[in-house]
């Protein structure tokens, strides 16, 4: 129910992603990062803000989007995540009601719980993070994620997260359930183009166990990177190492049959090819349009056989 002040503070409008959270600063690697999770659907899209070498923002409870852009806004100024944080929250008649965490590039946390957030609600500022939660089945929530992320100081920072969330689904999690999740990874510096600015841009907009999805999703997207640095190397010339990173990636995905082709024309280029053709062979024989395929990387410049050595593969 909403009462007559809630009202007032247009809260009726906004949209009721009651969640938890963890905005986090990795100190090695400067990359700052933010994981969330709620019973309410795309909450990524609502709550998770990040901008490379400026920081992150966590906007739930009932959600103002606002706080996201503002804050990165105001902290790219040149302002402290609690100078920002306290600066929109006094503008904010809704302030009640929400429930907020900043992050700068410094590492300096601010985080703020409205006495109207729904139990149990709570948040824990500690170094280079915060957690928050409202509307958790119990109160060992918001604990359970700060103990999982000092716990977990080994992992890298996207990892980490992934291990906040699980602790805070183990410790009970939203007294509603599960439905959407997303996690942010930022660089320690800001960058000229938009599609440089987000490291890790994760988002589970609707499943149930949305956390185990989103760590399938960073796991496949740890593979897709050395994918990307395989791909880099073909463009120099550097045969040996795309071999190595296509390699590393088909470890991690043995079923993809992307991965398994790349590497196979690799050690096709290198002088490989008798090594190649059964890899190529069991490609086709699951989807022959790879077969196809072949023949339009010589003309690109991705396949460096002779018309001989390129037969010998589509006639497997």
């Amino acid at each position: 129910m909403i009462t007559a002040n809630a009202q007032n503070a247009n809260i009726d409008k906004e949209a009721f992603a009651h969640t938890f959270s963890i905005v986090a600063k990795d100190p090695g690697t400067g990359e700052m990062a933010i994981a969330v999770q709620s019973h309410w659907f795309s909450v990524g899209s609502l709550v998770s803000w990040g901008k490379s070498g400026v920081g992150v923002v966590a906007t739930q409870s009932f959600v103002n989007p606002a706080y996201g852009p503002n804050g990165l806004k105001l902290m790219s100024g040149g302002m402290s995540a609690k100078d920002a944080l306290e600066e929109l929250v006094k503008q904010d008649e809704g302030r009640d009601y929400r429930q907020v965490a900043f992050l700068d590039v410094q590492g300096n946390v601010a985080a703020y719980t409205g006495k109207l957030c729904v139990e149990a609600a709570s948040h824990i500022e500690g170094d280079n993070f915060s957690v928050q939660a409202n509307m958790m089945l119990n109160n060992k929530v918001v604990p359970a994620m700060a103990e999982a992320f000092k716990a977990h100081e080994n992992l890298p920072l996207a990892e980490k997260m992934i291990e906040v969330l699980k602790a805070a689904q183990n410790a009970g999690g939203d007294i509603r359930g599960k439905q959407s999740a997303a996690l942010i990874v930022v660089g320690p510096k800001k960058v000229e183009n938009s599609w440089e600015e987000k490291k890790i841009d994760l988002r589970v907009d609707d499943h149930q166990n949305p956390i185990l999805e989103l760590e399938r999703l960073l796991k496949t997207a740890r593979a897709y990177e050395h994918m990307n640095k395989g791909d880099l190397a073909v463009e120099k010339g550097e045969v040996d190492i795309a071999l190595e990173e296509y390699g590393i990636a088909e470890e991690m995905f043995p079923d993809n049959l992307e991965m398994k082709f790349w590497k196979a024309v690799a050690m096709a280029n290198s002088d490989r090819l008798k090594e190649a053709l059964p890899v190529f062979a069991t490609i086709f024989e699951e989807d022959d349009n790879w077969r196809e395929m072949i023949t339009r990387l010589p003309k690109a410049g991705l396949l460096n056989l002779t018309e001989e050595e390129i037969d010998q593969i589509t006639d497997l």
